[in-house]
Parts: structure tokens; sequence; C-alpha cells
């Protein structure tokens, strides 16, 4: 007789055991074994090892499948989270089978081993069979649906409770999430300011509003919110670094002149400067003609400004000029740092509510959400579990198809957060997605060549760029080390048909077939598929951490990312009173409000893996191994190098810190 060694992990994760009996059989290529009970006695217990053996007769050959039936006991139907099973041969192999999913009762699961293999290696009939079975069941549960005109499709789920139970939530982040919504709402509703739609008294009373734990950030925003050299530096190093961009030649409609600046630019003027590459511009054209939400009964106002600003001899990110409306004339002015404190602090105002308006819908819903929710769904719809593709993708979807649902019930529909407390809310919100879905490109995804065409390589103390650009190197070489081990050559690239299904499926549906972004319809070489994967992961992970781990950092203090505001800009110089600016602002209950939301948005679960943090194994080859250890030490060196030089700098950059990015888009 032949002894197989069976060692079965069951999950960590809260009820993970199950009552129910589970039955295994080993499927080789020479024949199959006997079904054994796991558990012939009692249940399978959570966070346990359990070890059998199961005899052959003669050898079962190359190993092809675990095979797990589930069937219930006495009647009692709970599921099983097998984390992987290791078996032993005869002839001393040792190979493991990842599972990493739920298990129903009444139902059955074939495992492969984790041994990685492009479609046209499988020869095998019953391996090939089963892959093609595998991707076919997952077109059935994972189907594309229309949201908006010309924005990306969807997943079709209109709850959470639609998705197949192995890609939702962990009970325990379910219920992380939970009690955080109420705590948080709680706490703000004990001030009494939840439903009170009176305006602020004065702007010393918002600092009475947050009576939680302020981090550093925080504190330093409410002190220095006002001050145009803080204002300047979070085009960089806040959460929307996406916006500015070089200006060598003004434009047109933006008609700042010499005497505007004079003085603020020392002995030179505004050409030489821009010459020498020191004057920058953030346009919000995107915004022109959109129309503000009605909040609590009232007009909210949305602008589309234009801001120049001067990098100076010292480092420091200065406005120089602020114009409201894209088109210049009388009734509307050009703002300077050199009118009323209350005019030029109000026209900064102005230039944050769109800054809140296009990051949130733009930058972080769009370009992080509802595009890792395509690569999801491709993901899942094409790529079995034995492809490297998706051994490496995979950890990088965690919960993101049920955070997008809930993020479009509860933040976006009619009566979600958003649309209740945003100056964004409403018909706007859909009309804003669409043009920025139109001005999607590749390159605007790819961090280094962004740089690059926003002219801003050189511009000091830009640390999201330095931090940005190590980190996407850093995956790159991780991503790099992976494919090109399973990628001999640019043929096997191109006679995948997995993945070539996998990208054009990305095309279509979330970018619309729009050859003109520059996204590939098809992979020809490997250094292709390199780059686009990269720009996936980095997507997922360190992008989505910038753009969303701040909010609450600097959007808590309201006044310097004002979610509406109850205004129309001024027409003229010199009629802003500190009055005005108050009136201007969002009142007690949309601030309180916006405020519980954008906290949620930002509270780290327990549940919650780095960059970098892969408890499923995925892989057993040694050259995957090897790329992903040699990718932990490069993160962590990294995280030493960002740590080292915040602790120089005043208000340090946190949010590309390695050990406070998630891998995929969790929250």
């Amino acid at each position: 007789m032949l002894t197989y060694t069976l060692t079965v992990y069951t999950g960590g994760r809260f009820l993970s055991g199950t009552t129910s009996t589970i039955y295994i059989k080993l499927i080789g290529q020479e024949g199959e074994s006997d079904v054994k009970k796991l558990n012939p006695l009692k249940g399978v217990s959570r966070a346990s090892e359990k070890q059998l053996t199961i005899e052959t007769e003669n050898t079962l050959g190359e190993l092809l499948f675990v095979n797990l039936q589930s069937k219930k006991f006495m009647g009692l139907d709970n599921d099983w989270f097998c984390d992987k099973i290791l078996v032993e041969t005869p002839e001393g192999d040792r190979i493991t089978f990842p599972c990493y999913r739920w298990i129903q009762a009444e139902k059955e699961l074939k495992l492969r081993s984790a041994k990685a293999t492009l479609v046209f290696q499988d020869i095998n009939p019953q391996l090939k069979a089963e892959r093609t079975r595998e991707v076919e069941s997952r077109q059935e549960e994972f189907k594309w649906d229309f949201y908006a005109d010309g924005v990306p499709e969807i997943i079709s789920a209109d709850t959470a409770f639609g998705l197949p139970p192995v890609i939702r939530f962990s009970y325990k982040k379910q219920a992380e999430f939970l009690y955080n919504s109420a705590r948080i709402l709680i706490s703000l509703k004990l001030q009494g300011l939840a439903n009170n739609t009176e305006q602020w008294e004065s702007i010393d009373e918002l600092h009475q509003v947050y009576v939680g734990k302020k981090t550093k950030t925080y504190e330093y925003v409410e002190e220095h919110w006002a001050e145009d050299e803080f204002f300047g530096d979070q085009f960089l190093n806040s959460i929307n670094p996406m916006v500015i961009k070089l200006c060598s030649t003004l434009p047109d409609n933006f008609p700042v002149t010499e005497d505007m600046v004079k003085g603020h630019l020392g002995d030179s003027t505004l050409e030489q400067e821009m010459q020498k590459g020191n004057i920058f511009l953030c346009d919000y054209k995107i915004l022109e003609g959109l129309v503000g939400n009605v909040v609590h009964d009232k007009q909210q106002y949305l602008t589309a400004p234009l801001c120049l600003l001067y990098s100076n001899p010292d480092g420091k990110m200065l406005p120089l000029a602020i114009q409201l409306g894209q088109k210049p004339g009388a009734d509307n002015p050009i703002f300077l740092p050199t009118d009323t404190k209350n005019d030029w602090l109000l026209a900064k105002m102005y230039v944050r509510a769109a800054e809140f308006s296009v990051h949130e819908v733009d930058f972080h819903l769009l370009r992080t959400h509802l595009l890792c929710e395509v690569y999801t769904v491709a993901t899942l719809r094409h790529l079995p579990c034995p492809h490297p593709l998706f051994k490496l993708v995979y950890p990088h979807t965690r919960y993101t198809l049920q955070m997008s649902i809930m993020g479009r019930n509860q933040l976006i529909s009619e009566d979600g957060s958003i649309t209740k407390y945003s100056g964004i809310g409403g018909q706007s919100l859909p009309k804003l997605l669409s043009r920025a879905t139109a001005s999607l490109s590749y390159s605007a995804l790819c961090l280094p060549e962004n740089i690059s065409e926003r002219g801003l390589e050189n511009v000091p103390n830009y640390y999201y760029r330095d931090d940005g650009i190590k980190l996407w190197n850093i995956i790159n070489k991780y991503v790099g080390g992976v494919l090109q081990y399973y990628y001999k050559s640019d043929e096997y690239v191109q006679k995948d048909t997995e993945l070539q299904q996998w990208i054009m499926e990305i095309f279509k549906h979330g970018f619309l077939q729009k050859k003109s972004t520059g996204i590939p319809e098809s992979f020809q070489t490997v250094v292709d598929l390199v780059k686009f994967v990269t720009m996936v992961i980095f997507t997922a992970s360190a992008q989505h951490a910038a753009v969303n781990n701040g909010q609450f950092d600097f959007g808590g203090w309201m006044p310097n990312y004002p979610s509406a505001l109850g205004k129309p800009p001024p027409k003229e110089k010199g009629q802003t009173t500190e009055t005005t600016i108050q009136q201007t602002l969002p009142n007690k209950s949309t601030t309180v409000n916006a405020m519980a939301v954008i906290k949620l948005l930002t509270e780290q679960s327990t549940d919650f893996h780095a960059l970098g943090d892969f408890p499923d194994e995925l892989f057993d080859e040694e050259v995957p191994c090897n790329a992903i250890t040699e990718f932990q030490k490069d993160l962590k060196t990294l995280e030493a190098s960002i740590e080292q030089r915040n602790a120089t700098i005043a208000l340090p950059y946190i949010y590309l810190i390695p050990k406070t990015v998630e891998n995929s888009v969790a929250i």
C-alpha cells in the first residue's frame, strides 16, 4: 500500500470551523483514491491543522486535484473556510493545494496545486476541462452592469449579499465597519449638530466640533489652514497631488499681468520665472457649467477656478493669483495675496471646495474605486486560479467589490451622504464622472509618466512624487520578477488567450473601447504586460492610499476642505467680511455629517493587510516566492527611508509609508 499524508489547514477567521462532515479524495493522472472523512466524529475547529492519511494500492501518478465535499451533520448548515491542504506523496514530494475560500454544505470543490500554469501549458484533459469550467462558472457569478452614461461599467449586484462569500467582507471587518459607522455618528450627534441647519457663528466655533483624538496632521491643518504656504503645499502633499502642473505659458482665459504679481517674485518677472520652470497652474475647468447641489433646501455653488502658484527659492509653493471662473471679465476678478484678508481667504476656500469635488469624484472614486472594480471583475471572469496573473493580482482585489457596492449605495445614491451633504451631489456628480472618464489616459495612471507630463520632475519638496515613484519601481521590480518567470518570451504573452481576454475586457468595460486613452487592447510583449500590471497593483494599493488615507487629516477641519459652499462666488473685490465667510461655509449639519463620512473612510480595520503582506500562500515555486521575499525587503527599506526623512520636516508626508498602504481598495 502507498500512503499519502494530508495536512488540512482551517482558516483563523471568525466561524471558519464547521460541524459539517468533510470528505476528501485525491485525483491523480493515473487514478483516484477512495473518499475519506476528515472529521468522522466531530466538527472541524477554527484555526486548526488536521492530519489524515489516504492509502492506495497503486500510485496515483501526478496529483491533479484534491476533491473536497461538505455534507450537513444532523441538518446543520454551516460553511467551512479552508486555507490550504498540504499533501506529502509516497515519493516524498510536498505539494500545496491553496483554497482560501468558503465551502458551503452540500457543495463540492476541486483544488489544484499551487504551481501556476498558462492556459496552453495545461495539456492534461482533466486540467483543461476544470480550467474551462472554473472560468465559465465565474462568468455566471460575476457579470457586468451599466451604471451611467460615459463611465466604467460595474459589477451586477445591488447589495454585497449578491456577491459570493469568498469576496465579501470578513465577519470581523463587517462588524467593525458597522460599529465605526455608529460610533462616529453618535459622537457627532452628542454635540447636537447632526440635524442642526444653522450657520456657524464664527470660525472659532468649529474648533469645538470634533472631540475625538486628533492626529498631528489634523492639528497642523487646524492651525495653518489659512496660510498661503500651507495652501500651496497641499497641491503637492495633501490628498490630491494630481492637479498641479507646470505652467510655461499663461492660459488665454487667465490674464494675470506682471503688475498683479509684482513684489511676489523678488526681482524677477512672471515671464522669467515661467522660463525657469517655477510657475505652476491648477485648473478646474472640468467643473465648468456644473450646477451645485441643493443641501438642506439651500442652493450650493460650484466654481471652476484657476490658481497660479510660484515655487520660490526656498522651495515653498505659494499662490500668486486666483480666478474663480473660466471666463475672464469685470464680474470675475483675479484675486491676489495683496487683496483684503477676507477676499483672499474666501477665494482660496472656493479653490479648496473645487478640490473636494474633483478629488472625491475624479481622483478618488473614478481612478481608484471604479477602475479597481473593473480590474477585479475582469480578473474574476477571465483568470482561473492556476493562472500566474490571478495569483499575482488577486490579493489586490480583496474586498474591492463590496466596497464599491457600499459606496454606491451609501455615498452617491439618491439618499447617500455625498448626495445629501456635498455641493457636487445630485445631477452634477454623474456629469463630472463622465467628464473625468473622458479625460482618462493610460499615461495619467502610470505615475512616472504622469509626473513627467505635468512637468513636476524637479519641483522641490514633492514627497508624494518621491515616495510614489520609489513605490512604483519596487512594485515594477516585483511584478517583473514574477511574470518574467512564467512568460519566457513575447510569444508566451501573445498566445495566452486568457490574458488577452482579460485586457480586452478591461479596455471594453473600463475604458469604453476608446483607443485615445492609450490603454492596450491586447498585449504583445512581456514588457507591456509588466507595465500594465504594475499600474493595476499601484492603483489598488499606493494610489488609493495617497488619495484616501489623509481625508480626515486634511478635511476634518471643514474650512480647509469644504464639501459645499452656500453663497455664489464674489463678483467684485472688497465686499467680503467675516460674516460672508461664515455664511458661505457649510452649515452645522452639513459639516458634521461630511466629517463623519470622511472619518469612516479613513478608519483602518484590524482586518488589514499592508502592501506586501500576503497571508494566502498562492505561489509555492522558488522564483515567485523569492520575488515576494525581495519585495517585502524593498518595502521595509523604503519605509525606513521615508520615516528618516519625515523626522526632519514640519508636516511629515505619511500616506505612502508601505506599512500604512493597504494591498487593495478595501475601504
